[in-house]
């Protein structure tokens, strides 16, 4: 299935829907994962060098590229620098760290993973902590330093497009203000119970497109939470009655209802699944509308900031960062 497109302020072109790989570290699972996208028609891959997955991406790309089925041109690649990787002199280290382990000679975009950084300790140490347990920040973090180092990467040629993640709007700004390479594209959670309209907004005024992770409500994460100690509990959204009824009305799954309200909107939505079925399904989202009244129900459905789920807490004492891009929501049950 063909996946439209949207265009980057610089003029390039991304595909709207990708393929999601955070926690995707069973390699053989990862593997047929890929294959399994790749033959359904996704072309836009989503990864991190904090995913730790990049290498078996790159393995599949290469048999696929090597095989004539596709040229390189036909995927977009999107990868990321990495916490311990936020300083202008570990930048271009970690991009290419990235191009190795993906055997591609640029990816086409490169976001800055969280405007937060921790000290480096090792290229293996993705979150050093100190000896009370507590995250080991970088306090001196400067994003724009930072953006400046990763803009020679974009003259370089290994790097067609820049783009931030989990930024705030002061901190999307003040890139915009410095940047010689316009950030194109930002990434942040963002589904149907947190719609993140005042952000979307301020991106739009920005010529910034939006891609939404976690757009079920990520309830994967519940091992990769609870592993740190931090609670989990699923926000119920692909159980919500209203998506049901509206699965329901056009033969869809939940899921494929949660993503094309996204995507209807021009928002790029990356789904991460392992799962051959899902993968196909989660494609299928082109071949059906939902009406301006479905539209509204589901935006109804807004929780606001208490409907944010990743709030990067786990990475404990990672609020007293300077750069923190958040502000600290009290639930109430």
């Amino acid at each position: 299935m063909a996946v439209p497109t949207i265009s980057l302020q610089n003029g390039k072109k991304m595909p709207l829907l990708g393929l999601g790989t955070f926690l995707a570290s069973n390699e053989k699972e990862l593997e047929v994962a890929l294959n399994t996208a790749f033959e359904a028609g996704y072309r836009h891959i989503d990864t991190a060098y904090f995913y730790q997955n990049e290498h078996v991406i790159g393995k599949v790309l290469k048999e696929w590229i090597d095989s004539g089925k596709v040229k390189r041109e036909d995927f977009f690649i999107v990868t990321k620098l990495p916490g311990i990787g936020l300083s202008p002199e570990k930048a271009a280290y970690f991009l290419n760290k990235s191009l190795e382990s993906l055997q591609l000679s640029y990816v086409d975009l490169y976001l800055i993973h969280t405007p937060f950084g921790f000290k480096y300790v090792n290229d293996k140490t993705l979150v050093p902590t100190t000896s009370t347990g507590q995250s080991d920040l970088d306090l001196d973090t400067d994003l724009e330093a930072i953006w400046k180092a990763l803009e020679t990467q974009v003259d370089a040629g290994k790097v067609k497009s820049l783009g931030i993640s989990n930024f705030n709007e002061e901190q999307a700004q003040r890139i915009v203000n410095i940047a010689r390479h316009k950030p194109v594209n930002q990434q942040v959670e963002l589904h149907a119970y947190f719609q993140q309209k005042p952000l979307r907004e301020m991106m739009r005024k920005l010529g910034i497109s939006v891609t939404a992770y976690a757009p079920f409500g990520s309830p994967g994460r519940k091992a990769f939470y609870e592993s740190r100690g931090v609670k989990f509990e699923s926000n119920g959204l692909l159980e919500d009655p209203i998506v049901t009824k509206i699965a329901q009305k056009h033969n869809k799954t939940n899921g494929q209802i949660l993503l094309r309200f996204l995507a209807q909107q021009g928002i790029n939505v990356i789904p991460k699944s392992v799962t051959p079925t899902r993968i196909q399904q989660n494609i299928q989202i082109f071949d059906f509308q939902l009406t301006p009244e479905e539209m509204k129900e589901l935006e109804d459905l807004d929780q606001g900031p208490v409907g944010r789920s990743i709030d990067f807490l786990g990475f404990k004492g990672v609020q007293n960062h300077p750069e923190y891009p958040f502000q600290l929501v009290t639930k109430s049950n």
